[in-house]
């Protein structure tokens, strides 16, 4: 039986959760309900929960509150949050799943469904420490983590070579480790980087331009990078790709 632990201060939203559980994931219990930050934090350390469900704005504080003050954090966490472009920007960075409010079930159904896959305890422990990091801070993560089906990998930024779009899958090239393979869309991908020197000169390629080397301009043009990989370069985005090259 996977126990589980709600935290949210609006009770419409906990019976929303509860019914979605008791509909979808019969296999999961919910084991108590807190309200504020430091109820979710004695309930946390006496219950033991799997999983929780975690508002990330509460009465008294926010859940990473409560995240900061548990030592050993080996639970499974799905975000509640209302649109919180920073929060969610965060969350997606560390590869956490989230519920958006108003609670949508399709959403629901995903979120839980990706949370309850096997995930080792240090690993959620790396997707923790990465989503504080970059929502405490409110500054740029300088790490993102990539799940694949059957691991975690949390990757330096600086070191994403570039990442090619296989259908809704990507894969990442990043310099000393094998290709990493997401199923997540290479538009997302495009969305999180863009701060971080990131340029999509193709529609199959996301491109880290601090590891250009130079531009050939035959045959309608490609990148060439440190490593010798030639990346093509659209047509219609040669200019922007120029005048962004021009700036660096």
């Amino acid at each position: 039986m996977i126990k589980a632990l709600i935290i949210d201060d609006q009770s419409h939203f906990q019976q929303i959760i509860e019914t979605l559980l008791k509909e979808y994931f019969p296999e999961i219990q919910i084991c108590g309900i807190a309200e504020t930050v430091e109820d979710g934090v004695k309930k946390i350390k006496t219950l033991n929960p799997n999983l929780v469900f975690l508002d990330i704005e509460l009465k008294d504080g926010s859940g990473f509150h409560i995240l900061q003050r548990i030592k050993e954090r080996t639970f499974k966490v799905i975000f509640i949050t209302a649109f919180d472009n920073f929060a969610i920007r965060a969350i997606k960075f560390s590869a956490l799943d989230y519920i958006l409010k108003p609670i949508n079930e399709f959403e629901f159904k995903n979120a839980v469904e990706h949370a309850l896959e096997i995930i080792e305890g240090s690993e959620i422990e790396e997707q923790i420490n990465n989503f504080l990091s970059h929502y405490e801070k409110k500054t740029q993560s300088k790490k993102i983590v990539l799940k694949t089906s059957d691991s975690l990998h949390l990757i330096d930024i600086a070191n994403i070579i570039y990442a090619k779009s296989d259908s809704n899958y990507t894969i990442f090239c990043v310099e000393g480790e094998e290709e990493i393979m997401v199923s997540r869309s290479i538009k997302e991908y495009e969305q999180l980087l863009s701060d971080y020197r990131f340029f999509r000169p193709h529609q199959s390629y996301l491109v880290n331009l601090n590891q250009v080397q130079k531009i050939d301009k035959s045959d309608g043009g490609f990148l060439i990078l440190k490593n010798g990989q030639e990346i093509p370069i659209s047509s219609r985005r040669k200019n922007k790709l120029l005048q962004i090259l021009e700036k660096l």
